[in-house]
């Protein structure tokens, strides 16, 4: 392309009046100019003073625009010669008098090939795991409003007390709290941490045991890496909370759904014949379905696990709020011989953006998990860390659980009652005993999922119950219901807005 076509071409396609500075449209423009051969490899582009004329703009934007393709290689300025197009093109070396024929045949085959149509990345294919992951997505596009199952009440959160220990922090602040954090965690938060749960949850732990993750996912993950291989056999409660099954998915273990039953995970002669790898449970408070494990329901799996040396994950991810009753004690605390790896995070009972949960692991496996953290996750967040241990220290993390336990009990029953008032015993709920949410059982046959779509576009998220099953279409219907993060004076008005989504869905309720 000679200079003159060079500065038609550009002065056609330079937009003076669209906003963006002509800059950067000169700079990609070349760009497109040398990468498509419109300029091929070694010829000379106008000089700064000839193209800033032709194209009636100021020289220094010529000149910097050269420099900046100078700096990323697609030309070469040379004093008192001027500015040539790079000599960077794969098929430069075909034919070359040095040229090895394997490595010219190499480069044609590069050449032909970048003579195809590259795909654009939005239609290249997924991996078999990432497109399973992507079409089992759980997650959803809103995370606050009535009736949002499993999320707290964020705005009853100390955050005057917060703000102090945040600012006393920061006027004191000490470099190594801005840095990568140590393997396991901060060492504060681990000794806060251990106090509080073995009071509070009959956890047996030493400090040592504990290591700060950023939440239920990542311990889950990071459990998994270091105590299975891919192909390895994990069972999971059915129905299970959508976001460790996802975890999984990607792992590479073969998830054998075991159904739950009135004292929970519930084994049959053909899985008990079959010993897994791992097993992950919620004990305290089943996930979503909010049963408690039996006391000889625990003791069956510890022996179990303990003749086939399996692996128990237990997930206890809102055991503090249970109404009506002191918390249980949690299975790890029954645990004698080290088969059970202890996981939960403060994202029920302070705020989820918080990001911070935690394990708690047999001693003999405590320095290998702080080192994989260390490791694959590079983990921070060391303010926050000194902050939460502070806070768990000081006496304010349990003196919020109990105001917000007895809150979301009040907001439990309110909403207990909108539904009584509604449907009678029509629509029973259950598993609201603890936790944040409850589940309405709707009537065999009944599509929760229609119903779920009716409430959001009445703009009420609950979640279909049927999707927390490995086989959806042959689960029970029921809607998930949080109430944790409603107003008390919102939840009844919230409540009657949902009955008309399930009236207008449901025929025998219309």
């Amino acid at each position: 392309m000679r200079a003159s076509v060079l500065s038609d071409w550009l002065a056609q396609r330079l937009d003076r009046g669209n906003g963006q500075p002509i800059y950067r449209q000169l700079h990609r423009l070349l760009q497109q100019a040398i990468l498509s051969r419109e300029l091929p490899a070694g010829s000379k582009v106008p000089s700064s003073r000839l193209l800033a004329q032709e194209l009636g703009i100021g020289r220094n934007t010529v000149t910097q625009v050269y420099e900046q393709l100078v700096l990323e290689g697609y030309v070469n300025s040379a004093t008192g010669r001027g500015t040539f197009v790079a000599d960077s093109a794969p098929d430069e070396i075909i034919g070359a008098p040095d040229a090895d024929p394997a490595q010219a045949r190499g480069a044609a085959s590069t050449q032909a090939a970048a003579a195809l149509p590259l795909p654009q990345p939005a239609t290249r294919a997924l991996s078999t795991r990432g497109a399973r992951l992507i079409a089992g997505a759980g997650v959803s596009k809103r995370q606050w409003g009535a009736f949002m199952p499993g999320v707290p009440d964020v705005t009853k959160f100390p955050a005057r007390v917060w703000s102090r220990l945040h600012n006393k922090y920061w006027r004191r602040l000490r470099p190594d709290l801005l840095t990568y954090a140590p393997g396991g965690g901060l060492p504060a938060l681990r000794h806060a941490l251990a106090d509080y749960l073995r009071t509070s949850r009959s956890v047996r732990c030493t400090p040592g045991q504990i290591i700060i993750t950023t939440g239920i996912h990542q311990s889950v993950d990071l459990a998994v890496r270091l105590l299975s291989d891919p192909g390895d056999v994990i069972w999971t409660e059915d129905p299970c909370y959508w976001g460790v099954r996802s975890v999984l998915h990607v792992s590479g273990l073969q998830s054998r759904p075991i159904a739950v039953d009135v004292e929970g995970i519930a084994p049959c002669a053909d899985d008990l014949a079959q010993p897994p790898k791992l097993m992950l449970v919620t004990p305290s408070h089943q996930y979503p379905l909010g049963t408690v494990m039996s006391l000889a329901r625990r003791r069956m799996l510890l022996e179990y696990a303990r003749q086939h040396q399996c692996w128990i994950i237990e997930d206890d991810y809102d055991s503090e709020f249970r109404y009506g009753s002191r918390p249980l004690a949690s299975l790890q605390g029954l645990d004698t011989s080290g088969q059970v790896i202890y996981v939960g995070s403060f994202g029920k009972t302070l705020f989820p953006g918080l990001r911070i949960g935690y394990l708690v692991v047999p001693e003999a496996l405590a320095e290998s998990f702080a080192t994989a953290s260390a490791e694959l996750y590079r983990e921070g967040q060391l303010l926050q860390q000194a902050m939460l241990a502070e806070f768990i220290a000081e006496g304010h993390f349990t003196s919020h659980i109990r105001k917000m336990r007895t809150l979301y009990g009040q907001r439990r029953q309110t909403l207990l009652d909108a539904a009584s008032r509604r449907y009678g015993d029509a629509l029973p709920a259950v598993g609201g005993d603890a936790g944040l949410h409850l589940v309405m059982q709707l009537p065999d046959g009944s599509d929760d999922r229609r119903v779920a779509a009716a409430a959001l576009a009445r703009n009420i998220i609950v979640r279909p119950l049927s999707g927390y099953y490995a086989q959806p279409s042959l689960a029970p219907s029921g809607l998930l219901i949080g109430y944790a993060c409603v107003p008390d004076e919102e939840i009844a008005p919230a409540f009657d807005t949902l009955a008309e989504a399930i009236d207008a869905t449901l025929p025998q309720f219309a």
